[in-house]
């Protein structure tokens, strides 16, 4: 008996220490935040984001492509459309493989795959369905074609898209169109290597109908799992007129090349896999791309794919983001909250994405000669966005890509002898104005990140700031040099705004000058970049465009410029959007209001009038400048809270706005976590307070002391004092310095 009980005390203290292990064993093992992304947030109200497949900073991107065909509500063709998805259309016809995510362009939306059944047609308006049972996480998305009843599962990894497709017993098809896309370029090549490999050239390019003169070749490689039972290619013959007509019985038709396995070219082509199967059947599509060459393609694919299966390949994926996701780790907030933030860090991890194939090779600028990098070669800088937020993000929590980014500039420089405005694989597309790279780089080096050539960077910030003629990145150059402003004389449009990018382009240099005590240009820089006084008028406390008589533009209405109204002041914008964007002269501009009170009243203005766009770069750190007035830091906290709840949603229209590849998600970001890189070039942060009671962000050793960095919540109300480390402040900003060399941040409030 008494043995007995021992035995059972020993039993009873053995479950005890194994659910105690069981329960330190859970509590290490690394919590699966891709539960929280949900990428149809943004697919709607314009955000430009997709729920398609792809991994970290891919160069693929599976996604659904809704947007051609009467059927839908918005038709690509129809109207400024730059996604190749939009959540309330219905009408799908084909999965595209290479896609940009918040941008105000339409290009690529190219490669495009679909299975059908039955009989072929190549009429993508024939062939097309709706679709239904829609599911995306990240690095994957599913749903059934109802006219086919066909699963489609999709997945990515860097450079090479995977696709499952499940088709009922019969004869079946996947198609692959190269005519369809939402690239204004046309034309490619296509070629059946055989019953199991498709290869071919897609040509893209003219973002924003700009240069035509800069298209460039997109290659892939398409592997099926099953061996076709026949395939074959076509091509959309043209209709002519005339005597030729005559002796054309395909004019106008579609030409069918049945087991032709020689290239076709031209601009509406494809080819298709035909099977005719016993019973229900899944087919697995491998395309990998390259800007380099098929054989680079075939070798991205065949690398990043091996013999590996879908699960598996998703299953990999989805490890790689939860590994990028798990850096930032929130306690507190809903459900929502967390979906809404890892959301946001998913979309800042898309763009800009990685353009080099898994040898090095990448095109060079320009002229598309093989280059090769033994790093990582990015694209899709869309710098006049993202150099407000989105890069200092990558600095504090992806230091290495940030890094791995700038020396991506530099390379650009070097090829071009140009600092990157607004670059896509490899081209320049001169999209919006300003100099936006070089206030980038200094803020990076701000940050501590240091390991370029930062003397090159210094000569590439400083040519673009002193070359008067054939400026490619600053135009207006001359009379900027000259009066210090630009006038009516140099520009139609922008003059003020124009005048303010190139002044916080020249403040950064002072920065970056005064980091490598280059004493005189520091001076020379710093006093250019308050220029934008001169168009300070006090009837209206705004800004205001001159002529070139140096007369006030007449008659002005400063709130002339909002939703893309054209105006002779403004890009994108009006004078309250762009009055205050001069966060590295916050003093100089109370002064010229008439100051602090003035400056606060006139800031709450911009509110009150209805004149703020969240939407729109230049204001959206505006709700943080309450933090330069002694007094008025609770209407910056009121503020940031009342903008995320009413424009940040779980929902597909869940972004303001176009997200302007990750521009709009970094601002959430930061605004959740309580700070905000107010002025960019000045690695200060606005502090706010955060939705979530803590954040540990973890550190990357090769830049930082410390291991990660934790800000605490403590309180509720407005904040009464920060606690940096072991210091106690009341000042409502910290520097990037301190936080990271203090890894403890308190935000204690009332």
């Amino acid at each position: 008996m008494k043995v007995n009980k021992i035995l059972f005390v020993i039993a009873l203290l053995l479950l005890i220490v194994c659910s105690s292990c069981d329960k330190v064993l859970e509590s290490t093992r690394p919590h699966d935040l891709t539960g929280y992304v949900n990428p149809f947030i943004g697919t709607s109200n314009y955000g430009a984001t997709n729920p398609g497949a792809i991994a970290p900073r891919g160069m693929v991107n599976v996604s659904p492509f809704n947007v051609s065909g009467p059927q839908n509500l918005l038709e690509k063709d129809s109207q400024w459309l730059s996604t190749p998805y939009v959540y309330e259309n219905t009408f799908l016809t084909g999965f595209s493989h290479v896609n940009l995510s918040g941008v105000g362009c339409p290009d690529l939306g190219v490669v495009l795959t679909m299975p059908t059944t039955g009989t072929i047609e190549t009429d993508h308006l024939k062939y097309g369905s709706t679709y239904s049972d829609e599911v995306a996480k990240a690095g994957y998305y599913s749903s059934t074609l109802d006219k086919y009843d066909i699963k489609v599962q999709t997945t990515a990894t860097t450079r090479t898209g995977v696709s499952n497709y499940l088709f009922p017993k019969g004869k079946s098809n996947i198609l692959l169109n190269l005519g369809l896309g939402l690239t204004n370029e046309k034309g490619g090549s296509i070629r059946v290597v055989s019953p199991t490999e498709i290869e071919g050239v897609r040509q893209v390019g003219a973002f924003c109908y700009l240069k035509a003169d800069e298209s460039y070749p997109l290659y892939f490689v398409a592997k099926f799992s099953e061996p076709s039972n026949e395939f074959g290619v076509w091509k959309n013959s043209l209709e002519e007129k005339g005597v030729e007509s005559e002796w054309m019985p395909y004019n106008g038709k579609t030409r069918y090349y049945k087991n032709f396995s020689k290239q076709i070219i031209g601009d509406s082509i494809g080819a298709y896999m035909r099977y005719d199967f016993k019973k229900s059947t899944s087919v697995e599509v491998k395309i990998g791309v390259s800007y380099v060459s098929i054989d680079n393609a075939r070798e991205n694919l065949l690398n990043e794919t091996r013999e590996l299966s879908f699960e598996e390949i998703y299953n990999q994926t989805r490890s790689k983001w939860n590994n990028l996701l798990s850096r930032i780790k929130v306690q507190g907030g809903t459900k929502n909250d967390k979906t809404i933030f890892y959301t946001a860090l998913y979309h800042s991890l898309l763009h800009p994405n990685i353009l080099n194939d898994v040898n090095g090779d990448y095109p060079k600028m320009a002229t598309r000669e093989t280059k090769k990098t033994n790093g990582t070669r990015f694209t899709v800088f869309s710098l006049w966005d993202t150099y407000r937020n989105l890069h200092s993000l990558m600095s504090l929590v992806y230091p290495k890509q940030q890094s791995d980014m700038v020396k991506s500039m530099l390379s650009i420089y070097n090829e071009s002898g140009w600092l990157p405005k607004w670059e896509l694989n490899a081209t320049e597309t001169t999209t919006m104005v300003g100099d936006p790279a070089g206030i980038i780089i200094a803020d990076t080096y701000l940050r501590g990140i240091q390991d370029f050539d930062v003397e090159k960077a210094y000569e590439a910030m400083t040519k673009s700031a002193r070359q008067l003629e054939n400026n490619a990145l600053r135009p207006a150059i001359k009379e900027y040099t000259e009066r210090g402003y630009l006038t009516t004389a140099t520009t139609k449009s922008g003059a003020v705004s124009t005048t303010q990018e190139y002044n916080i382009a020249d403040f950064a240099i002072a920065q970056l000058a005064e980091a490598l005590n280059k004493k005189g240009d520091e001076k020379f820089y710093r006093k250019r970049s308050t220029s934008y006084r001169n168009f300070f008028d006090k009837e209206f406390n705004l800004l205001r465009p001159k002529n070139p008589d140096d007369s006030w533009v007449t008659p002005f209405d400063p709130n002339t410029g909002a939703n893309f109204q054209k105006n002779l002041g403004f890009i994108e914008g009006n004078s309250w959007q762009y009055t205050f964007m001069v966060a590295h002269d916050t003093n100089g501009l109370m002064e010229l209001i008439g100051g602090k009170k003035a400056y606060s009243n006139q800031l709450q203005e911009v509110f009150n009038s209805d004149q703020f766009d969240m939407a729109n770069e230049p204001d959206i750190g505006y709700p943080y400048l309450f933090n330069y007035v002694s007094g008025q830091e609770w209407r910056t906290q009121n503020k940031v809270s009342e903008l995320i709840k009413h424009y940040f949603k779980n929902s597909p229209d869940g972004l303001p706005g176009n997200d302007d590849t990750g521009t709009m998600s970094a601002w959430l970001i930061y605004s959740m976590i309580g700070l905000y890189p107010v002025s960019p070039a000045d690695p200060i942060y606005a502090v706010t307070s955060p939705v979530f009671d803590k954040v540990i962000i973890e550190l990357d050793s090769r830049y930082y002391n410390k291991s990660q960095l934790v800000i605490h919540k403590k309180g509720k109300g407005v904040i009464k004092q920060l606690k940096i480390g072991n210091t106690t402040s009341n000042h409502f900003f910290v520097s990037h310095s301190e936080l990271v060399k203090s890894n403890n941040f308190k935000i204690i409030l009332e």
